[in-house]
């Protein structure tokens, strides 16, 4: 990765790695609490369309280089060093040195898109327990280095797949979140889509109704969320139980604040699919997470 190649990476994305939510934005311009230093009322601003940051504190800006050699106190080659060990979903979609996208060299071919047949597929979706979910899913082949490959593919907004197998967690195409509209006030956002087929599994048994659904496909990707989340109703949040989870449920109430964290749910757990393999609903678990959000 050189200079030109990070400064291209959307700061917000950076902030959010790092753990810096912001206090307000808009369509142009997020403010932040000093990323530097203690401060009480927010003077960071990134401009989103330039990409660019000042600190009015401080009487500082400049790009993403100048943001990690201050933050980090080191020199450019460091920087980039950190950069190439960070999962940053921009960086693996950019253009290369300025060659128009349809000209450059197609790594993969989708060779067959069908329902999910291939007993390896469908036992690896019982091992998950989501197997009566597969009519959400799809059987997928492909061609990557002279090689055929098969998994589950999950799509993506940008007509990309996610791909899940026993051995291998990857993505062909563009990495997007995916959404799934219904005409309902209510919106579900997950961070993966086993953790959505996990939901779908135990909807009926949690007594919901479908709504809209929003699954990030990586935690990472919460910028790319597009629709309006203080609009709705009711805001669910099925994320992991980590850090980066923590962070994109408070970078989501920040937005709405009536947005639940629906994590109690499987709390002793690392995500949603993980408690679906291990317990069996109960209606022990049904009026707990009921009293837990009454409506």
């Amino acid at each position: 990765m050189n200079c030109s190649q990070f400064n291209t990476i959307p700061l917000e994305e950076v902030l959010f790695s790092l753990g810096h939510l912001p206090t307000k934005q808009s369509e142009k311009e997020v403010w932040y609490l000093n990323p530097f230093g203690p401060e009480n009322h927010a003077s960071f601003k990134l401009n989103k369309r330039q990409n660019i940051w000042y600190l009015f504190s401080e009487g500082i800006g400049g790009n993403n280089i100048d943001f990690m050699k201050k933050y980090l106190n080191i020199s450019i080659s460091e920087v980039l060093n950190w950069a190439e060990n960070q999962n940053f979903s921009f960086f693996q979609n950019q253009k290369i040195s300025n060659q128009k996208l349809e000209k450059l060299p197609k790594t993969y071919e989708i060779t067959d898109l069908k329902e999910i047949q291939h007993p390896a597929l469908l036992q690896y979706l019982k091992s998950r327990k989501v197997e009566d979910q597969k009519y959400l899913i799809q059987e997928i082949h492909y061609r990557m280095n002279d090689k055929d490959y098969f998994g589950i593919g999950f799509k993506n907004d940008s007509g990309g797949y996610e791909i899940r197998n026993a051995y291998s967690k990857i993505c062909l195409g563009k990495k997007d979140i995916s959404t799934i509209t219904n005409a309902s006030r209510s919106i579900r956002i997950f961070e993966g889509f086993f953790d959505f087929l996990s939901f779908k599994n135990v909807e009926k048994f949690l007594e919901k109704v479908p709504s809209h659904y929003v699954i990030l496909n990586s935690v990472s990707m919460i910028h790319k969320i597009k629709i309006e989340i203080q609009k709705y109703e009711n805001v669910e949040l099925y994320f992991d139980n980590d850090e980066a989870g923590d962070r994109a449920v408070e970078m989501i109430k920040s937005k709405n604040k009536k947005a639940e964290d629906c994590r109690i749910l499987y709390s002793s757990f690392k995500d949603l699919n993980d408690w679906l393999i291990h317990n069996k609903p109960s209606n022990e678990v049904q009026v707990q997470y009921k009293s837990a959000f009454k409506r």
